[in-house]
């Protein structure tokens, strides 16, 4: 049985890794870590977890809960995991970490769009979490950056197009909305009920933090420079993303070609599925799942194509493409704890 540790499992991720974890037949968690609720039980915190995690308590990020994990997904704060990260690394684990920490290359960038950067030596090593990209760096990594919710919906929508060089890679627009749990379980008054309910607004226009973790990625893919516009929005729902993306064509393509390329592009990825015409992606067929559903359109009169993407941002988003890739990195059969339908 694989022993796994969660340092800051009181969040929306660490809630959603316990309930993916209850139902692996091969991992077993042994700690949670939590500041806020060192010493409490798991299932006082999460009623909804009695009878699968009885008699587990959360303890304190400094204790030495997680000496018996081979694996920590670190559910840190972004800042907070490369105080972390160095240490476990050290102690021999393997790490999932689902912050923004290693998500760049570039130190320069990270501290552009961050804060400084205190362990600038790893940021070679990491692996970027997204399987269907970088499964064969992810099995053998010990440090995998778990990829961002709003960058997932993206790039599986865009790489097939990228990767064959058929859109302007500068006339990219991505469209996102997200439902309010991608903010965070922390109180704030921006995200309460009261604010969101009822509403729908942009947020961090022009300035978000993931585009350049979409830009980055989607320059390996086309193997050079790219540039995207990125918008995100809340939803008045608890959870999902749904992306709408504009991007000009650079050659013309009829009706059936665009289906047939995503199609081929995703054929062996157990987490995609390209929605046939006549089914446009709704977020809520692919809530409390590890799916991504795609559909694309091509506009012959404006010469763009549109594709729209669905993820939960709790699942695929987050915790399940963290499972996902824990799975890769053991060699354990991809969709184990994950292969349940939407809700």
């Amino acid at each position: 049985m694989l022993k796994v540790a969660i340092l800051g499992a009181s969040g929306y991720t660490g809630l959603e890794l316990l309930k993916i974890l209850s139902r692996h037949d091969e991992a077993e968690v042994v700690a949670v870590t939590s500041r806020k609720y060192t010493g409490k039980p798991v299932t006082g915190v999460f009623p909804s977890l009695r009878g699968f995690y009885d008699g587990l308590c959360f303890t304190d990020h400094a204790g030495g809960a997680v000496d018996d994990a081979v694996l920590v997904f670190c559910c840190l704060p972004h800042g907070a995991s490369m105080e972390a990260v160095p240490r476990l690394l050290g102690d021999g684990k393997r790490v999932v970490d689902l912050s923004a920490d290693y998500r760049l290359r570039d130190a320069d960038l990270y501290e552009k769009w961050y804060k400084e950067h205190t362990s600038k030596e790893l940021l070679s090593e990491a692996v970027y979490g997204l399987p269907e990209f970088y499964r064969d760096a992810i099995r053998d990594s010990r440090l995998v950056a778990n990829p961002g919710c709003y960058p997932t919906g993206a790039l599986l929508a865009l790489a097939p197009l990228v990767k064959h060089g058929l859109i302007d890679t500068g006339s990219i627009i991505i469209d996102s909305k997200s439902g309010v749990s991608g903010a965070g379980r922390t109180p704030s008054v921006g995200t309460s009920f009261v604010e969101v309910s009822e509403g729908f607004k942009a947020y961090k226009v022009g300035e978000h933090r993931h585009t350049p973790e979409i830009e980055e990625v989607l320059g390996d893919l086309a193997a050079g420079d790219v540039s995207v516009t990125f918008t995100p929005h809340l939803l008045p729902v608890s959870r999902g993303i749904l992306s709408t993306i504009y991007a000009d064509l650079e050659e013309d393509l009829s009706a059936p070609e665009p289906l047939h390329l995503y199609s081929e592009f995703y054929r062996d990825e157990p987490f995609v599925r390209i929605c046939p015409e006549d089914t446009l992606p709704n977020i809520n067929q692919v809530k409390g799942s590890n799916y991504c559903d795609i559909w694309l359109k091509v506009d012959n009169r404006t010469g763009r194509v549109i594709i729209i993407s669905v993820i939960d941002n709790l699942v695929k988003g987050a915790s399940g493409q963290a499972v996902q890739n824990m799975n890769i990195m053991f060699g354990l059969p991809e969709e184990t704890g994950l292969d349940l339908p939407p809700l």
